[in-house]
């Protein structure tokens, strides 16, 4: 039996046991109220007719008269103004009889004339004694609720017999039953509404649990904590309010969250950027920087059951790694890329001491390769890389060199560069210092016309273990409105290509990597003008790094 099935019989079930515990609750005291209604009705009868002088004064009369008036037959009983009353009052008032006896007990006034002079046939000691009686009784017109007066004498308050009026229990229990049915019409009323509203709350049940039964809401709970504490990717799940519903343990160290079901999705410590892919879900994935150095791919999607907004899903998965990998990748083929031009350039030198000493002119080409000896390819390449002596820095400027000319741009270092160290963390490092100069790179090329140089000057000085990486262009400056906006995820000026998560995460990562230094990235200029400060005229970032070298730095002597 499906659950809302058994929600409706339960509520019904419930709801009829509780009517039917009250209709007989009341109909076993509107029994009693009703009888007592009418033995009330009787008594104010009896009251009226015992209270009437006529009738007090002829029953006193009755009673005091020694001849055996009252008796079967007597006429004068019929025409008395005793059994007129009587009969007046029970005409107007509908009661079954009036009767009116003696202080014997014997019938002065009677429905049926033939009665008359007879004993009554119940008890009337008790109203004879002075005591009103109200009681429900047989007698010779059936069974009645009957109240029962006594009679006093005028001016003694002697009792001298009594007055009893009856009410036939055939009203009283058609007045029951009508009582009865209207009561019984408001249960059915109740009884219908309340399987209205147990139909309502198994229709509502059903739309929140989605048409499912309870064993199948069950294993999808236990299904979905096996999923999603076992998935390698961090899952976030938040309903159409906003509110977190979904926050697996992956998720929680991915994004180093601090709240998680039940809070505001704005308050569980999501970057902006991650907040975006929420607020708009798309199938493409994002890249975010978290937590300092992790690189994330993100990836939202809305979910929707037969037309009802459910939510949005977000998939976290880590690309720090490969992050790291295709920086490093970078770096070999830059690498290599210098490594081909210097093979190019040796083969070229060999090609002409081949042809001068092939000519016998060995003066000339003892001569030649004097010259090439005193000017190796790196200094010619990179002039001032001898100021550096970290290896992992060397082959990264010279890389980066490189990658400049390939771009018909020349990277200068700056006459202050100055870094004799190691690196302690030469990965974050170059990660900061690569995507300055890459972007300075790209912004001196997009611009490069007639005679104007078209160059990045990066400049490195180490002090105490801390490092300094300034990188100036000649490109045309920031464009941004608000020049800090650069350090916002997603925020840059070039196409997303087939890259993962698209651009705009570089200079987000390097200013997360230089705080994690103690250290920052700012803008010393926004550019757009040659100035005294920035002659090259484009956008200057300064990155600060401490910590990140290591061992007795030499400053050259100022003579």
């Amino acid at each position: 039996m499906r659950l809302r099935t058994q929600v409706l019989l339960l509520q019904s079930g419930v709801v009829a046991v509780a009517l039917a515990i009250g209709f007989g609750f009341f109909a076993t005291t509107t029994a009693d109220r009703v009888a007592d209604e009418h033995g009330e009705r009787a008594l104010a009868v009896a009251r009226t007719v015992a209270a009437d002088p006529t009738v007090r004064a002829e029953v006193a009369r009755f009673a005091a008269d020694d001849d055996d008036v009252v008796a079967p037959g007597n006429v004068e009983l019929a025409d008395s103004a005793v059994q007129l009353t009587a009969e007046s009052a029970r005409a107007a008032t509908g009661a079954l009889f009036v009767v009116v006896t003696d202080e014997k007990g014997l019938r002065l006034a009677h429905p049926d004339p033939e009665r008359l002079g007879e004993r009554v046939s119940t008890d009337p000691s008790g109203p004879l004694t002075g005591r009103e009686v109200v009681v429900q009784e047989r007698g010779t017109l059936g069974d009645s609720v009957r109240a029962k007066v006594p009679v006093t004498a005028p001016g003694t308050g002697t009792v001298v017999g009594e007055v009893s009026v009856g009410i036939s229990t055939a009203e009283v229990s058609a007045d029951l039953r009508s009582d009865l049915w209207s009561a019984a019409a408001v249960a059915a009323l109740a009884l219908a509404a309340g399987v209205g509203g147990s139909l309502l709350l198994a229709s509502r049940f059903k739309r929140l649990t989605l048409g499912l039964e309870p064993e199948q809401l069950a294993r999808m709970v236990r299904e979905q904590e096996a999923v999603l504490h076992g998935l390698g990717e961090g899952i976030v799940g938040v309903d159409s309010d906003g509110i977190v519903t979904v926050a697996n343990a992956e998720a929680v160290r991915l994004l180093d969250l601090h709240g998680g079901p039940g809070d505001h999705v704005d308050d569980i410590g999501l970057t902006p950027r991650l907040r975006d892919v929420l607020r708009a879900p798309t199938a493409d994935p994002v890249a975010a920087a978290v937590g300092g150095d992790r690189v994330v791919l993100a990836m939202a999607s809305r979910v929707v059951r037969d037309g009802r907004d459910l939510g949005i899903v977000m998939s976290v998965r880590d690309r720090t790694d490969v992050q790291n990998l295709t920086r490093e990748l970078d770096a070999v083929t830059a690498l290599g890329t210098v490594l081909r031009a210097q093979r190019h350039e040796f083969g070229n030198r060999l090609h002409l001491l081949h042809g001068l000493l092939a000519r016998g002119e060995t003066a000339a080409a003892t001569a030649y390769l004097d010259r090439l000896v005193g000017a190796g390819p790196a200094g010619a390449d990179l002039p001032g890389i001898d100021a550096v002596t970290d290896p992992y820095l060397r082959a990264f400027l010279m890389a980066k060199a490189a990658h400049a000319r390939e771009h018909d741009v020349t990277l200068v270092l700056g006459e202050n560069t100055w870094v004799q160290a190691r690196l302690r963390d030469p990965v974050d490092v170059t990660t900061v210092a690569g995507n300055l100069v890459d972007n300075a790179i790209d912004a001196a090329a997009s611009t490069g016309t007639g005679d104007r140089p078209v160059e990045v000057e990066i400049e490195l000085v180490e002090h105490e273990g801390d490092l300094v990486v300034t990188v100036a262009d000649t490109g045309p400056g920031l464009s941004q409105a608000d020049p800090d906006d650069v350090f916002r995820e997603g925020v840059t000026t070039k196409p997303a290509g087939d890259r993962p998560g698209g651009r705009g995460i570089g200079l987000a990562l390097s200013r997360q990597l230089a705080r994690k230094h103690g250290g920052d990235v700012v803008i010393g200029d926004p550019g757009g003008r040659r100035t005294d400060e920035n002659p090259t005229g484009g956008a200057l970032f300064v990155a600060t790094m401490r910590g990140v070298c290591e061992g007795d730095e030499q400053w050259p002597d100022p003579n």
